[in-house]
């Protein structure tokens, strides 16, 4: 067995990982102890990356050959990589040469390596000649980097994880932590048992795993996060627990903020934020009198049409009470993706160059061209990622390169993306998975290389480089992203640079582009020109700044006072509190926000082909606070149409009082991979984000995700629908792709997958639910028993399938078992009828259970009698640790022999089960179940 030190691919946490290799195949994954990011530990994500890179997953989920659509809508077919190189340059060469350079468009990604940023930035900007050039960072960073650079003159975040140790008051807003970054959140739950008397403030319109922890829950409407932070400093304005003398002589423009801030009283913001005026005091009062605060912050900030202002409302604070600089104090924004970091270094998005230069500033422009080789670069500002789309949809746009991102998921107002799509005259799509939503509009697919197999470098949060190591070699014809943009570009330079001495192109490894990169940032706040690869791979992760000469990397910024602007100051930013983009109304009464689940990473692609992920949250669901669901007159766990002033969609229902009245709350993950329908119209419905708004901050672009206008009311579909199949692993894609075929067919549609267990153990299961207004045909019936294998004559070996019809009523069943007597299970089950009539069955399918107690009444006209009943199973208990697969069911059950206080019970808990003490990311539901869970009480 083979281990390489590598770096995690999911969030911006960037934790070391040492994989395990045998030969070209990942057998193994383990956190790194050595890495100073996660020393060691994983989450449940970053754990099972390796069964990300299954045999199964490669042959059956990945792209793994150039691939061309010779019409929209057709079936992609096999080209050769030479053809396919060829006919990039030569499209976009004519492209340009009929439009000019800015119809053509890149967006990329957070989770592209360093070096594969540099190769696309220079393709686009050196060679190309267009500033359009985004990424999806616009949608989780963008604002941070504004707010950053507007207040301290760069965007370069001051604190590092270290100061979660060494903090006094964590003021965490707009972040969830506890599942967003889980390694991160198991320091801060560690420095609260080391320093009990420390203080946590959590803000968040949601009560999180987070908030659990928290001291202090300040539960804020929806976009109300300026107003508090303007009422808290006012209160520290008043009381006089300002840094006078380092207001005086570190930063300006205090005056004018003071002035702004004076009608934000407590009281007025109090209310404004849905809050009583003691917490926003007390706040107020932690925050500036402790010896040292730091905040972490998110996307609850940085998704929003004013997320630039809500940053600086924050940093603010941290300037008018000397809280930054230190260790402990500062504003850390944390960094949804693995790369985003490094994507920003390099200038990957249009509104930013190499080295944290400006696409505006005619001198940053010339240095980066003088770097680059050529005379000149763009001046017409680049579209950013919104911007590219609607550009695309007016016909601007002709040609379209994605690359390692999902944007017909990920991108609101998804009916405008698809229209983009579809109007765009070539779109290429580089990606490592074959199956995402936005592979079906490319008309030519290039299969890149992913985690384990490349080689590069990213930055984490707290400006740590970190080196990604290839254990094996890209599955298929997959090549590196450096690699195939360095090839394509080669080929467009014989077309619009012929002649040329030298190619701008000329790399044979990934350390070359790392190289010129490097030299871009010399001089820069964040000069790396002390680092190398060779320093990286003898002394592990290191943090920038480090200029040459330097012994080590910078762990804390401005410690010195002086800023990053041209006086040396910090800049305070006044900005009032505004309302959101669009407001609720009668017929959108409810506001709605998204946020993610702990086991799963954004759209999927990568998490979502590990079937244990989805065991802790099988299904999609809308959450609505329950006292909104009685006065609605809805129930959980039936439909709901949700709609808002863009799209809708069809949802089970779901009470959840940690969610506020007057609210919804949403996945952000689930996208028409795994959801869908149609609507009144016959539209076929996208996912989540076909109710988010594309609105954005004026300074940042990033568009308001967290705050949409929804209504939601009960829907009457009576016919519902069930399909569901036991197969071996490698077949578990085809049967996916048969049932995926299908989902436009039904108002309502989910296909998810399961592990096997029990008897099917091994293999994986696919669970099709469906509903309708209508009773189905009888061709899309047996379409649907095709799709599952019930169709037609049994396969050799297999048994016969049973059936069952009622005409009359429309019920349909048709089961198939495995295995025989007292050891026959359903392995496949297609089950049609008005309401719930045989969910039961769904049930018995599902936990693999022996149906021989059930005899006749697997195809009876009626429900088993209720003694029978009683024996059927149940909804599965939720699984709560991911690790070792223990389910909330188990849990209360060993907490009815655990005594004591609730970490003596926590303790006794673990130590018999084991949950919660691998990743840890189940540590706070752990503690709710202590916490809501009686011991029984011995006589």
């Amino acid at each position: 067995m083979r281990e390489t030190r590598s770096t995690c691919p999911y969030c911006g946490v960037g934790c070391g990982v040492i994989i395990e290799s045998e030969g070209a195949q990942i057998t193994g994954v383990r956190g790194d102890p050595e890495h100073p990011a996660n020393f060691g530990r994983l989450c449940s994500k970053g754990s099972t990356l390796h069964l990300s890179a299954t045999p199964v997953v490669l042959q059956t989920r990945r792209l793994l050959q150039p691939l061309q659509r010779l019409e929209r809508g057709a079936a992609p077919q096999p080209l050769a990589w030479d053809a396919a190189a060829e006919q990039v340059a030569e499209r976009l060469a004519a492209v340009r040469a009929a439009h000019g350079p800015d119809a053509i468009g890149f967006y990329i990604s957070g989770q592209l390596l360093t070096e594969d940023y540099h190769a696309f930035n220079k393709l686009a900007r050196a060679l190309v000649g267009t500033n359009n050039i985004d990424s999806n960072s616009r949608l989780c960073m963008s604002s941070a980097v504004s707010g950053y650079k507007q207040a301290l003159g760069a965007d370069a975040p001051p604190a590092s994880y270290q100061d979660i140790e060494q903090a006094d008051c964590l003021f965490i807003a707009g972040a969830n932590p506890a599942w967003a970054h889980p390694i991160l959140f198991r320091r801060i739950e560690a420095a609260r048992e080391a320093g009990p008397h420390s203080k946590i403030i959590v803000v968040d319109p949601r009560r999180t795993e987070t908030a659990e922890l928290a001291d202090l829950h300040l539960q804020i409407l929806p976009g109300t996060d300026i107003a508090l932070f303007n009422g808290m400093l006012h209160a520290c304005v008043w009381e006089g627990w300002i840094a006078a003398d380092f207001i005086a002589q570190h930063t300006e423009g205090f005056d004018a903020l003071k002035a702004l801030v004076r009608s934000s009283t407590p009281a007025w913001a109090a209310k404004t934020c849905g809050i009583k005026e003691e917490q926003l005091l007390e706040a107020a009062r932690l925050f500036a009198a402790s010896p040292a605060t730091l905040s972490l912050y998110c996307m609850g900030l940085n998704q929003s049409s004013r997320g630039t202002a809500k940053n600086t409302a924050l940093i603010n604070l941290h300037l008018a009470t000397g809280q930054i600089g230190r260790a402990g104090a500062g504003p850390f924004s944390l960094t949804g993706q693995p790369n985003a970091m490094g994507g920003r270094e390099a200038g990957g998005m249009a509104t930013l160059l190499p080295g944290h230069r400006d696409p505006a500033s005619a001198a940053d422009r010339a240095e980066i061209a003088r770097l680059w080789g050529v005379e000149a670069l763009p001046e017409t500002p680049g579209k950013t990622a919104v911007e590219l789309f609607e550009a695309a949809a007016r016909g601007e746009i002709k040609a379209l390169w994605i690359a390692c991102t999902n944007p017909a998921q990920s991108m609101p107002e998804q009916a405008l993306v698809r229209a983009a799509l579809a109007a765009c005259e070539f779109v290429v799509l580089q990606e490592a998975f074959a199956d995402t939503a936005t592979a079906a509009y490319a008309d030519l697919l290039l299969p890149a290389a992913t985690w384990g197999e490349k080689d590069g470098t990213v930055t984490n949060s707290e400006r740590r480089i970190s080196r990604v190591r290839a254990a094996v070699p890209p599955p298929g014809q997959a090549r590196a992203d450096w690699a195939i943009v360095s090839d394509i570009a080669r080929r467009l330079e014989q077309r619009l640079r012929p002649g040329a001495a030298t190619s701008l192109f000329a790399f044979d490894t990934p350390e070359q582009l790392w190289l010129e990169h490097r030299e871009a940032t010399r001089g820069r706040d964040l000069d790396i020109s002390g680092l190398s690869w060779a320093l990286l791979d003898a002394q592990g992760p290191q943090q920038w700044p480090y200029p040459e000469g330097a012994g080590a990397g910078r762990q804390r910024l401005y410690e010195d006072g002086r800023f990053a602007t041209a006086n040396g100051r910090a800049r305070f930013v006044a900005k009032p509190h505004g309302p959101a983009a669009e407001g609720c109304d009668a017929r959108h009464p409810l506001t709605l926000s998204t946020g993610r689940m702990r086991d799963q990473w954004h759209g999927m692609s990568r998490s979502g082909t590990v079937d244990r992920l989805f065991e802790s949250e099988p299904q999609p669901a809308l959450r609505m606070n329950p006292q909104d669901l009685l006065r609605r007159h809805l129930k959980s766990g039936e439909l709901v149409r949700v709609r808002s002033r863009r799209g809708e969609l069809l949802l089970p229902l779901q009470a959840d009082d940690a969610v506020g009245p007057a609210q919804a709350w949403l996945p952000m993950h689930w996208g028409d991979e795994f959801i869908g329908g149609r609507d009144a119209r016959g539209v076929p419905l996208r996912g989540v984000n076909a109710l988010t708004q594309p609105r954005f901050c004026p300074d940042s672009r990033q568009p308001e995700l967290k705050y949409s206008a929804v209504r939601v009311e009960p829907v009457q579909l009576p016919w519902r629908i069930a399909a569901a199949a036991w197969v071996p692993a490698e077949e578990g894609a085809a049967l996916r792709a048969r049932l995926r075929v299908l989902m436009g067919e039904f108002d309502y549609t989910q296909c998810t997958p399961l592990a096997g267990q029990g008897e099917f153990s091994g293999q994986q299961g696919w669970l099709f639910v469906a509903a309708a207004a209508t009773q189905p045909s009888a061709e899309l019936q047996q379409r649907m028993a095709a799709a599952l294998g019930l169709a037609g004559p049994a396969k050799a070996g297999t048994a016969p399938v049973l059936r069952y019809a009622d005409i009359r009523r429309g019920r349909c069943r048709l089961l198939r078992l495995a295995g025989e007597g007292e050891n026959a299970r359903l392995q496949a089950v297609l089950r049609i009828g008005e309401g719930d009539e045989g969910a039961w069955l769904t049930q018995l399918w599902r936990e693999a259970a022996p149906v021989a107690p059930f005899g006749r009444w697997l195809l009876s006209p009626e429900a088993p009698p209720a003694d029978l009943a009683a024996r059927a199973p149940t909804a599965r208990s939720p699984q709560v640790c991911n690790c070792f697969d223990v389910s909330a069911a188990r849990i209360r059950s060993e907490l009815l022999h655990c005594h004591g206080a609730p970490a003596e019970r926590l303790r006794s808990l673990q130590a018999a089960l084991k949950c919660g003490t691998q990743c840890g990311s189940c540590l706070p539901a752990l503690r709710r179940l202590v916490e809501t869970t009686s011991a029984e009480v011995t006589v």
